[in-house]
């Protein structure tokens, strides 16, 4: 089941966090910021936080939100699963979760940014898989040789 944060998931998903090897500590530390804001301010409209959970244990998460000056550009900030879950197709079913979240909300384009780092080589072979493609890319911009790469779907307005 795809629900919406609760508090009581923190700990859960920071612990999701920390088990990710391509995730660095503040990596972690900033996710968990995101996460922190949603959970404790549900009114707020910034960041919309979805868990996966099944068997009353938290499996995975997605964290979307509107970007800012934008009349339909949403960005999925982050979407992690439990590397130690035996369960397949947790990102796949976040990762549909956030579309249909976008599409419900007249978003026309989902936008994911990612590191070029070979860590993360994982990550966007998820992206192009699901049919997202690499529309932009900044050299250098997380450090030298570590390059933003920014993957989009673009949803028709019906």
């Amino acid at each position: 089941m795809i629900r919406k944060i609760k508090q009581a998931d923190i700990s859960e998903i920071e612990r999701i966090l920390k088990k990710i090897p391509a995730f660095t500590s503040v990596e972690v530390d900033v996710a968990m910021e995101l996460v922190n804001i949603a959970a404790n301010n549900p009114l707020q409209e910034d960041y919309h936080i979805f868990v996966y959970e099944q068997d009353d244990k938290i499996l995975g998460y997605h964290c979307s939100g509107r970007r800012p000056l934008t009349d339909g550009v949403y960005d999925l900030y982050w979407i992690a699963s439990d590397p130690e879950a035996n369960v397949k197709g947790i990102g796949k079913s976040l990762l549909e979760h956030a579309e249909a979240f976008v599409i419900e909300n007249k978003g026309r384009w989902l936008l994911a940014e990612t590191s070029s780092k070979e860590s993360y080589l994982r990550t966007r072979n998820f992206y192009l898989r699901n049919n997202f493609s690499i529309v932009a890319q900044i050299e250098n911009f997380y450090s030298i040789g570590d390059h933003l790469i920014v993957f989009g779907k673009y949803y028709s307005k019906q």
